[in-house]
Parts: C-alpha cells; structure tokens; sequence
C-alpha cells in the first residue's frame, strides 16, 4: 500500500510512521508533509524517502531542501495549501492519512476524498465544518472512509460489517462515546478560574498535541466527535451518548436493540486504531501491548456533567441547529483554544467565547465550500474580537 500522511510531525503522524516502519513489506511513503517541526520531516524523508515532501511556507521549504541535499536524499520539496492538495490526490496513492490538525486540514482532506482514495481520518474538521459536503465527496468517488479516532474506530469496529447507515434498521439503539474527564475532572469548578496552560495539556492518559490536549480539557474534544460521530455513521444527535470512563481502556460501545452492548478495549495507544485503519479489513500487529485487564482491575463509568462541561452541551446545540453552526463552534474553539495557549484568555471563557460566537454569527446554509469557509471566516474575526474583549 502507497501511502500519503498529512501531518506527519504531529502525533498522529509519528505514530502512523512507527506502524509503517514495523511492516516494511505491506506499507510505502510517497509523500509526507509537517509544518514547523522541519529538522523532525527531514529525518522522517532520511529515513522513509518519499517522492514528496509538504511544507507550510516557502522559507521552511529552502531549509528542509537544503538539509536533504546535504544529506543526499532525493525527496522533493513542495510547499502551500496547493501542495497539500496534490500529495492528497497523486494517482499512484492508495491511502491518505488526514492528520492535519484544524481547518488547515479541510482542504487535503477533501481532495483525497474526491480522488477515491482510503481516508484515514484523524482531522476532525473535515466532518465538524464540513460534514454533509465531505460525506458527499466520499459517495460521489467511492473513497473508502476510515475513523481514525480512538472512540469512532471502536464504534466502527463494533458496528456491522456492512453497515452503511441507518441504525434502526440494524438494530442499534445508541452510540455511546466515552471520555476520560480530561486533567480537571475531579476539581471543583471554583479551581479551574486559575487554570493555566501547562496544566490543561496533561492528559491522564493520553500523549496528545497542545491544542487537542486543551480539547480533552474543556471537553470540547468530545463534543467534536459526537458531531463526527453523527456524520460518520448516520446517527441522530438523540442516539449519541457521552459516559465518562476515566481508565481510557474502553474507547466507545454500540448499544442494540436486543440488550447487547458491543464495546473495543484496547491500552490507551493511538496505534491501534492507526494499524487497523491502515490494514483493514485484515489485522497487523501495532506495537501495543496486550491488555491486561487484571492489572486493571476496575472499569468505572459515570454520567456526564454538562454544567461542568458546557462545551460539549454548545456542540450538541451545534450539530441539532445545522446550517453553519457546526463551523462557527469549530472556528470559535480553534480561536479561544489559541487565546488561552498565548495567556490572553481564562480556561473558563474558552466555552464562553465559543457560545457569544454562536449566537453572533448569522446562521447560513452550509452546502458548499466557499459558504463554509466564509462562516469559518467570518466566526474567527468575532471569535477573536470575544477573546480580546475578556482578555485578561
């Protein structure tokens, strides 16, 4: 399999490549790209060579094509949302790896998609701001679309094998989604005025980027993936539930009809579902240890507060109100998320920024891309007119 990974500096992308690099025989890289972490890309292009490789700028493209001159690695140097695109659609690709965190991430995504390749999808954003225009693309090429995500790969893996959409017709009741709680899940809301970055982004469980890490904390990550969710496997927002299982080791269940609730554990690795996106419908090994669910020992769940977590409650809003509300929340939180990383915003005005956004931005058709890049736009100068206005 010939592979493209977008993002392949970040943590999703380190972690595809460790898969890759365990199966040698099965996998190659045609095209990587990265976007500040260019001495990481170099040493990924020394040590996979792949035709392509995909920079934000300019500038970072002369210092990585310098470094593999050097070095005598004959990877090209592309740089710019355009090349994103190509490396998304070359014909010799079999699979695309979407790991671009943020709107950034729409556009490849979305060329893949239309060049009927296997989507391997970690960037939310292409469902959360684009979701019916994506889930078309998919249809219309006959692109193989696959859930990167802990907790949708376990929804994909636990629902039917042929399942293409509607679920009561298959017997499902609910897709219950579980969450950790994030850092912050036991401390009084009172402790969380002071809140600083550095405690936001550690995760109990998880190894994630910044602003995913921020995500986990607010919650908002998994207000995101119930909008996904929906698009993904044709759910209403009624028969998409939140648990909070702090353990991290069941990563979502489908609940059916008949009382059966089918769940994936697996230890807290994002290799798993990457080795199983990537070799389905077979199986490979990732470099996860087994679970041990004796050393584990206990399985705790409990409801979802949605006081202490408004921002989940603002992305169901998002996702029953339709048109461009999925895109605005996105955008405010990409915004806020930025405000609260550089100090200028509180941890608690995150979700207050995201709502005053929400109820700013005029609520249009998004059927189209110029339309949902427009409300994308459009939600970020208020986004961050909010954040300047509540800065501490």
């Amino acid at each position: 399999m010939k592979l493209t990974i977008l993002g392949a500096t970040g943590s999703i992308g380190v972690s595809t490549l460790d898969v890759v690099s365990q199966h040698p025989e099965r996998f190659e890289i045609v095209a990587l790209s990265g976007h500040s972490r260019i001495d990481l890309l170099a040493a990924q292009c020394a040590k996979f060579r792949p035709k392509f490789a995909v920079v934000g700028d300019a500038f970072s493209a002369e210092k990585l094509q310098t470094q593999l001159r050097r070095d005598s690695i004959p990877t090209e140097v592309l740089y710019g949302p355009a090349a994103l695109e190509h490396i998304s659609s070359l014909p010799e690709v079999n699979a695309v790896m979407a790991a671009i965190v943020g709107a950034a991430g729409l556009a490849p995504s979305l060329a893949a998609a239309r060049a009927g390749k296997r989507v391997l999808l970690a960037n939310k954003e292409a469902l959360v701001m684009a979701g019916s225009v994506f889930m078309d693309e998919i249809k219309k090429s006959g692109a193989v679309l696959l859930p990167i995500d802990s907790e949708h790969n376990a929804v994909f893996q636990a629902m039917p094998d042929d399942y293409a959409g509607s679920p009561m017709a298959r017997g499902i009741k609910r897709v219950v989604l579980t969450a950790s709680g994030g850092p912050f899940r036991n401390r009084a809301l009172s402790e969380l005025v002071d809140v600083t970055p550095e405690q936001a982004i550690a995760h109990p469980n998880w190894a994630m980027g910044k602003k995913i890490s921020v995500d986990s904390a607010t919650m908002m990550n998994k207000g995101l993936e119930v909008i996904e969710a929906h698009w993904l496997f044709d759910v209403p927002a009624a028969q998409i539930e939140v648990v909070i299982h702090p353990q991290s080791v069941v990563h979502s269940m489908v609940d059916y009809v008949d009382g059966s609730v089918i769940a994936q554990l697996g230890n807290p690795d994002m290799r798993t579902p990457i080795a199983q996106a990537l070799a389905w419908p077979q199986r490979i090994s990732s470099g996860v240890a087994s679970l041990d669910l004796c050393a584990i020992g206990r399985l705790d769940f409990e409801p979802l507060d949605l006081t202490r977590f408004p921002c989940v409650a603002l992305a169901y809003r998002a996702l029953i109100e339709g048109n461009n509300r999925a895109t605005v929340l996105n955008a405010a939180n990409e915004i806020a998320v930025a405000a609260f990383l550089e100090r200028r915003l509180s941890f608690l005005d995150i979700s207050a920024v995201i709502s005053a956004t929400l109820d700013t931005v005029a609520a249009t058709s998004a059927d189209n891309l110029p339309a949902i890049l427009e409300a994308d736009r459009m939600a970020r100068v208020i986004a961050e007119t909010e954040c300047r206005r509540r800065q501490k």
